[in-house]
């Protein structure tokens, strides 16, 4: 049967991937002219991964870096290209880093997502993020040996919800999913109270940064301040996660 007889199919594969991954589209399009496809699309995908990399700046955008301390972006997300911001808010983000590890030695910021390397693309499944201005932070967390620099409760770093009150009624349309089958399944670690204390305040603090989104409850409990806010009902939960933007 030729390669292209289940061209719908293929298009739509391209387009969830484009979706998801800015470059996985035109990578699983190109690999269809290859016999050995999956050779193919993993080699197109680095090298057009690699080149938006270096086209980046062209954009307005640079990576936040994937490995390293005080500040890192999670590794699969750079593997998205998820991880594009632009240069102003990368120096809110390192300045933060330096902040948070002079009050609290050894700490690292983890980065979830942030943008695509270019503008105009939304970072589904979020409302935002497309337009290099925003980015989520992970929380930090406590095992019993004391503060677990760079783990987070969940593999993405999302959906460990920290449960506390909330107004928002149950409602079909709306991206507030609450997961309750897959929080016994996350690492039994504790969220690092003075951490998140701090990293609330430093955000507060900085004139460059326009919104934070937690839940009410974590906020309520963290001394937030007006730059702290919800995010709505309609919106995902942010009590695994920290949302920042310009």
């Amino acid at each position: 049967m030729s390669r292209w007889a289940f061209a719908p199919l293929h298009l739509f594969a391209a387009v969830v991937l484009t979706a998801l991954t800015f470059t996985g589209g035109a990578a699983w399009l190109g690999a269809l002219l290859f016999r050995r496809r999956w050779l193919a699309f993993a080699a197109l995908y680095l090298a057009l991964s690699a080149a938006l990399w270096l086209a980046a700046p062209l954009w307005g955008r640079q990576p936040v870096p994937c490995w390293g301390e005080p500040l890192r972006a999670k590794g699969l997300y750079c593997a998205m290209n998820r991880t594009y911001v632009t240069p102003e808010l990368a120096d809110v983000l390192e300045r933060f880093a330096a902040d948070m590890a002079r009050a609290h030695p050894g700490t690292v910021i983890v980065m979830l997502d942030a943008g695509f390397p270019a503008t105009g693309l939304p970072l589904l499944p979020h409302l935002s993020h497309d337009d290099g201005e925003k980015a989520d932070l992970a929380f930090w967390y406590r095992n019993a040996q004391g503060y677990a620099p760079a783990r987070t409760r969940s593999p993405l770093g999302y959906f460990a919800f920290e449960d506390g009150p909330t107004s928002c009624t149950p409602s079909f349309l709306t991206l507030r999913w609450n997961l309750s089958l897959l929080q016994p399944l996350w690492r039994d670690m504790a969220l690092d109270s003075p951490r998140l204390t701090t990293a609330l305040a430093l955000l507060e603090a900085d004139p460059r940064v326009g919104k934070v989104f937690v839940e009410p409850h974590l906020a309520a409990r963290h001394g937030a301040g007006p730059k702290v806010r919800f995010q709505g009902c309609r919106a995902a939960r942010h009590d695994d996660h920290i949302h920042l933007q310009l």
